[in-house]
């Protein structure tokens, strides 16, 4: 086992914040009335220089818990010449979440930096960027010349940096953070994050303290490994108590067996609730202050916020997708935190740790896609710490009301789903071989023992077979088209070498007595 769940005792919150220094102190005690439970613990993980995954309700503090250590670092230590000031490395599974971030930091850098000038210190000037897939390539550029001393990324644009000249940038990183960690570890997406995680450790100067921000999930050992890989011990500081919730399902209408003749798009000839859930959209919306409506699709969203406005005579909602251009989602996130809008009508966008303000209530149309997504969007509502979260559950038909009332009941319980790791998936470990590859030579070995810290067996440190690595990385092409001919000219990505047992880049000189073809 290479997870260790620690438990930390605390003897006074004076303590613990004299693990800072006196500016970052200062600021902290002027800004709040206290830590709170997962900044107490997770400090203490965090200054220990242990790796750490901080689990807690949406709320709760966790991105500060992650953040102020490392911004009490990089404000006492001396300015580092400026190809190594990348020394904090965020990743964020969401764009939106990541500019949020960004948004965040401003107030501790600015407060920290106003408590060291009364103090009569040189604040250091901290640089933030955003790398992601919105960034401009002129501020792409910029930050190659001139790296931040945090940099904000998602995985996919992680990926892209360690598979280009920009890499150099991170050999600095001392620290990574990962948040949201719980909503990408039991895909392949979070699988294609391991990888680049562990290319992450052998591009750095020196080992990056990993610190991973969950919300409540089970088990959190499992999240962990995922987090560490086979052969780091990661502390895990659990202040998961469930957050208070006020979760109701409300039918709109009497019996759900005699519903009208209209449908949602005013089609007659079938029987629909949605006349019935309109007025009752409305109604909640106008009884509270600022409201998010979260849905199960982007075309459904677009729907109910035209009906509700429809309704409403005037411009109430709107809806908030992937879908929607990031300059334009900003200018909806800007309206609602500053109450010109009453309400967004949301998917999954924001169902994640981003800030929308003080939202009063959360509806949900149809059952939440599981227990965890329900406790994350309910979440939204009273997101400050210690405030009661209020939603409201509304199914479209009998069979949706059975699976609300069980979703319900499961996230008043805390009955959440265990969080599945996928094993091996080699078409990751593929994708990321010829990356490795298209820039360096590898040894097939070493190869081996990197994929082995993410997909090596659970209890025992085993490197992974180098057969299938050095066949992968020798690869021409994958599947069926390659073997049945139909690229007949393509010559392969990477090169493997059996006699040196390495792998690398294809070289693009032509060789000698090797005729071109007329085409080309």
């Amino acid at each position: 086992m290479f997870v260790v769940s620690r438990l930390v005792t605390l003897d006074g919150v004076g303590q613990v914040l004299d693990l800072f220094s006196t500016p970052v102190r200062d600021w902290f005690r002027a800004s709040f009335a206290e830590p709170t439970a997962i900044q107490e613990r997770g400090w203490r993980e965090v200054a220990a220089g242990r790796h750490v995954l901080m689990a807690a309700p949406t709320g709760s503090g966790k991105t500060l818990a992650a953040f102020l250590w490392c911004l009490d670092r990089l404000a006492g230590e001396p300015m580092p010449p400026d190809g190594e000031r990348c020394r904090v490395l965020y990743v964020s599974p969401l764009k939106a979440l990541a500019h949020d971030v960004d948004r965040n930091l401003r107030s501790p850098l600015v407060g920290i930096r106003r408590q060291m000038e009364s103090q009569g210190l040189v604040p250091p000037e901290i640089a933030v960027a955003i790398r992601t897939g919105d960034t401009p390539a002129d501020a792409r550029r910029s930050m190659e010349r001139h790296p931040p001393d945090i940099l904000i990324t998602t995985p996919e644009s992680l990926f892209l940096i360690l598979t280009s000249a920009a890499r150099k940038i991170l050999a600095p990183v001392r620290w990574l953070i990962v948040d949201e960690i719980h909503s990408v570890a039991s895909t392949k997406r979070g699988s294609h994050l391991a990888l680049s995680l562990e290319r992450l450790c052998e591009l750095t100067k020196v080992e990056p303290q990993r610190i991973g921000l969950s919300a409540t999930q089970r088990p959190l050992e499992e999240v962990g490994r995922f987090l560490g890989g086979a052969d780091r011990q990661v502390s895990i500081v659990d202040a998961g108590r469930l957050k208070t919730m006020e979760v109701r399902v409300e039918v709109p209408i009497e019996d759900m067996t005699r519903l009208t003749d209209q449908d949602e798009d005013s089609a007659k000839g079938q029987n629909s609730i949605w006349p019935a859930i309109y007025p009752r959209l409305l109604q909640l919306i106008r009884q509270h202050r600022s409201t998010i409506v979260f849905v199960n699709s982007r075309r459904l969203s677009e729907r109910i916020a035209a009906r509700v406005n429809e309704l409403a005579e005037e411009e109430l909602v709107r809806a908030h997708h992937g879908s929607i251009a990031r300059e334009q989602r900003l200018v909806i996130e800007d309206e609602l935190k500053a109450g010109r809008l009453r309400g967004l009508v949301a998917t999954s966008t924001l169902e994640l740790g981003i800030d929308m303000g003080a939202v009063d209530l959360v509806l949900q149309i149809e059952a939440p896609p599981s227990v965890a997504a329900g406790i994350q969007r309910v979440g939204r509502a009273g997101h400050s710490v210690g405030e009661v979260s209020r939603g409201v559950v509304i199914p479209k038909f009998r069979g949706d009301l059975l699976e609300s009332a069980a979703v319900v009941e499961g996230m008043l319980n805390g009955r959440i789903e265990t969080t599945v790791v996928p094993r091996k998936p080699l078409d990751v470990l593929a994708q990321q071989i010829v990356a490795m590859c298209a820039l360096d030579e590898w040894e097939v070995e070493k190869l081996g023992r990197a994929a082995s810290l993410r997909f090596g067996p659970r209890h025992a440190q085993r490197p992974l077979p180098v057969g299938p690595v050095r066949r992968a990385a020798a690869a021409d092409r994958v599947g069926p088209r390659r073997r049945q001919g139909a690229w007949p000219r393509r010559r392969p990505a990477s090169c493997g070498d059996q006699r040196r047992h390495d792998s690398g880049p294809r070289s693009l000189q032509r060789q000698p007595g090797r005729r071109r073809s007329p085409g080309r």
